[in-house]
Formats: C-alpha cells, sequence, structure tokens
C-alpha cells in the first residue's frame, strides 16, 4: 500500500472526528447538526476499519 493511499485515509478519519466536534449552534448548519454528527460518526467508523483491514493485510503479506 502506498504512503499516499494511507495518508488518503488518515486524512479522511481526522475530517470525520473534526466533523463530529464542529459547532454548527447559531449558524444556518444547525438545522442539519443531527446528521453531520450521523455522517461523521459513519466516516470515523469506515475509514477506522478500512485502516485496520489495511493493516493487517500488509502485516499478513497480502496486498
Amino acid at each position: 500500500m502506498s504512503n499516499a493511499n494511507v495518508l488518503t485515509l488518515i486524512g479522511a478519519l481526522l475530517a470525520g472526528y473534526f466533523l463530529l466536534g464542529l459547532p454548527v449552534a447559531g449558524t444556518f448548519l444547525a438545522a442539519f447538526g443531527p446528521a453531520l454528527k450521523i455522517i461523521a460518526i459513519l466516516t470515523v467508523l469506515i475509514f477506522a476499519v478500512v485502516l485496520i483491514y489495511k493493516g493487517f493485510l500488509e502485516i499478513l503479506g497480502k496486498r
């Protein structure tokens, strides 16, 4: 797995994490607050699982 691919996955994971803590109260995005939380949680979970899966494949030597 290339470093660029890993960095992209880590970047997406961090984006989901920061989206989770994004304060939207008092903005036009306040109506989408619950949906943004769900999207952020799913993003973090999905990219964390993909990183763990890719790591296991790399450890086992099955690229």
